[in-house]
C-alpha cells in the first residue's frame, strides 16, 4: 500500500510542477486542477477494476447454506460436508445458521462468509454447531438475503442462491407470516439482484410443512423437497447443490450452439434451393458461440461419473461446432465439395445433440421424490 501511495504522490507532484513551472497558473487554481486530474485518473482506475477486472474474477455461483441449529444438527452437518465436496470449483460458498431466542441479535449468524475453496471451513463450522433454541427460520431467510448485498460483495456470474435445510416447517417467533413473507419479497427486490431459493425439509411432519410452502411462494422457489432419512437428505441437498447447475449449464451450451448450427442448416437449405444470396447472408455472420463460462463451470463440477460425462459431451459439441463453421466458410467461399461435407457434419452434430439430450433427461430423472 505504501508503494501505491508514493506512486500517486509522485504523479500528483509531477502534475503540480508542470502547472507551476511551465503553464504558470496561480497556485490556488493549479491545486484545484491537479486535484481534479488525479481524481479523474483514480475514478478511471476504479471503473476499470469494478467493470472489467472484478467480473472476470467473480464466482460462477454464490451459494449460501442456511441451516437449522435448533435440533441436533449432526446429520445436517455431516450431509453438508459430503455434498460441498462435490461443489463446483468456481462456487463461492457460505454458511449461516438460524435458531436461538426470539428477538436476540444472535438468533441467526453467518458462520462462514462467501469464498471459493472454503469447504474445510464450512465443514469445521458445521461440526461445531450444538443444537438448541427456537426456530428463527424467517429471520434467517431475511438475513441470508442481506448477506448478498454487503459492501463490495461480488455478484455471481450466473446464479446467487440460498439453500435452506430445516427441521422445522414453521417459525417459533414470527406469528404474522404474511408480514414476514412481504418482508422477504421486499428484501429480495431491494437487493437489486436475482436470488434463487431452494428448500429442504428434514424430518418435518406433514402437518407442519405449511410454513416452508409459504416461504417457497414468497421467494419464488421451486416446491420444497422433504427428506425423512439421512440418505434422502443427502440426495435432496446434492440435487440442489450439484446436479441442478450441471443440468442448467449443459442446457445453456446446447441451446446456444444449436442457434448457430440452425443458421448453418438454413444456409444449406437455401443453397440447395439455389438461393446463394440467402445462404451467404446466413453463413457470413456465423461465429463461434461463446459458452466459455458454462463449459468452465461444467469442468469444475466434473467430480461424478454423470457430471464428467455431461462435460465431455458439451465440450465435444463445442469442438464440433467449430468444425461446422470451418465447413460453412468453405461453402460461402464457393468450394463445390463443401456443401455435401457440411451436410454430413451437421447430421453428425445433430446426432450428438440427441445423445446429449438423452443423457440430460436421464440426469433429470434422478430428481429425488419427497420422503415422509
Amino acid at each position: 500500500m505504501e508503494a501505491h501511495a508514493s506512486g500517486w504522490a509522485r504523479i500528483y507532484q509531477a502534475a503540480h510542477d508542470l502547472y507551476i513551472n511551465v503553464i504558470k497558473l496561480p497556485r490556488s487554481l493549479t491545486v484545484s486542477l491537479v486535484t481534479l486530474i488525479v481524481g479523474s485518473m483514480l475514478a478511471g482506475v476504479a471503473w476499470v477494476i469494478v467493470e472489467v477486472v472484478l467480473p472476470q474474477t467473480a464466482p460462477t455461483y454464490k451459494t449460501q447454506f442456511l441451516i437449522d441449529t435448533t435440533s441436533d444438527p449432526g446429520e445436517i452437518a455431516k450431509t453438508l460436508t459430503t455434498v460441498t465436496g462435490s461443489a463446483g470449483d468456481r462456487d463461492a460458498l457460505a454458511l449461516r445458521g438460524f435458531g436461538g431466542e426470539c428477538g436476540a441479535e444472535d438468533n441467526t449468524t453467518q458462520l462462514v462468509s462467501f469464498g471459493e475453496g472454503n469447504r474445510r471451513e464450512i465443514e469445521a463450522a458445521a461440526g461445531r454447531i450444538r443444537g438448541g433454541g427456537r426456530s428463527t427460520l424467517l429471520r434467517g431467510v431475511v438475513a441470508a438475503v442481506e448477506d448478498f448485498t454487503t459492501p463490495f460483495a461480488q455478484r455471481a456470474r450466473q446464479v446467487n442462491r440460498v439453500i435452506v435445510i430445516t427441521r422445522n416447517g414453521t417459525d417459533a417467533c414470527d406469528e404474522d407470516t404474511e408480514f414476514v413473507e412481504r418482508e422477504i419479497k421486499e428484501r429480495i427486490a431491494s437487493a437489486g439482484l436475482s436470488i434463487r431459493f431452494r428448500l429442504v425439509g428434514y424430518q418435518v411432519p406433514r402437518g407442519r410443512r405449511g410454513g416452508l410452502e409459504r416461504i417457497a411462494s414468497a421467494t419464488g422457489a421451486t416446491a420444497p423437497l422433504y427428506a425423512g432419512t439421512p440418505e434422502q437428505l443427502r440426495a435432496a441437498l446434492d440435487w440442489f447443490t450439484n446436479v441442478e447447475p450441471v443440468l442448467e449449464n449443459a442446457t445453456r451450451v446446447v441451446n446456444a450452439l444449436n442457434a448457430t448450427v440452425g443458421r448453418i442448416e438454413a444456409a444449406l437449405k437455401a443453397s440447395r434451393d439455389g438461393r446463394a444470396d440467402v445462404a451467404d447472408r446466413e453463413l457470413r455472420p456465423a461465429v463461434v458461440t461463446r459458452v466459455d463460462t458454462e463449459l468452465d463451470d461444467l469442468a469444475g463440477r466434473a467430480k461424478t461419473p454423470a457430471a464428467r460425462d455431461i462435460h465431455t459431451r458439451a465440450a465435444d459439441l463445442r469442438a464440433h461446432q467449430i468444425r461446422l463453421l470451418d465447413g460453412a466458410r468453405r461453402v460461402a467461399d464457393g468450394d463445390p465439395t463443401a456443401p455435401a461435407s457440411l451436410e454430413r457434419a451437421v447430421d453428425d452434430y445433430n446426432d450428438k445433440v440427441k445423445r446429449m439430450n438423452e443423457a440430460l433427461d436421464a440426469l433429470r430423472a434422478t430428481l429425488p421424490r419427497s420422503g415422509s
